[in-house]
């Protein structure tokens, strides 16, 4: 992991070479706070929530946080316990306050691509939007030197499994659920 970590910093320093500006150095931070403990993404849920016509999708997206947070949080990041890049390149100047748990997978992206993507699953262009700001705060961790691109790229693809198997739970819960109320009448 020691190789793949010097090669991954090459690929944080150039990201950061590149698209350095004082725009991003704003703009970046703020992006990421959307993603702070799930904070966007869980009220995004409970909104959904409120209203029966979009109760099963805000079901879905809460119930894909769940497993994000049971996933990346609960389980992967003490078992690989893998440092931070700003930890191995101490030269960095954090934008952000230095994150205190561990690195991989980057829970930022995992519960964004999770909850947009249970989103996309019943409302393509809101779940696209919301997709799309998945990516940004995605990619807010890489600038913001806070993940590995192995990180966020793992983290994008467990997002969009736990997404999907969100969705196809609730789907069976509620075929179960519809199947049990047509026997009764």
């Amino acid at each position: 992991m020691a190789a793949l970590g010097q090669w991954e910093l090459g690929i944080l320093d150039w990201i950061n070479q590149t698209f350095q500006s004082s725009f991003f150095d704003k703009i970046m931070p703020w992006i990421t706070f959307l993603g702070d403990h799930g904070w966007f993404w869980i009220l995004l849920s409970a909104l959904l929530l409120i209203s029966k016509p979009t109760r099963k999708v805000g079901l879905t997206m809460a119930l894909a946080l769940l497993f994000s947070l049971i996933l990346a949080n609960i389980t992967l990041k003490p078992l690989v316990a893998r440092i931070r890049p700003f930890d191995l390149n101490t030269a960095v100047e954090l934008l952000i306050n230095a994150p205190k748990d561990f690195s991989f997978p980057s829970g930022h992206t995992q519960a964004s691509f999770a909850a947009s993507t249970a989103l996309f699953r019943y409302h393509k262009k809101a779940g696209a939007a919301a997709l799309a700001l998945a990516a940004l705060i995605a990619f807010s961790r890489l600038y913001l030197y806070v993940h590995y691109p192995s990180d966020v790229l793992i983290a994008l693809i467990f997002g969009v499994l736990l997404g999907n198997l969100a969705y196809q739970a609730i789907k069976a819960l509620s075929n179960g659920y519809n199947t049990r109320k047509r026997k009764r009448r």
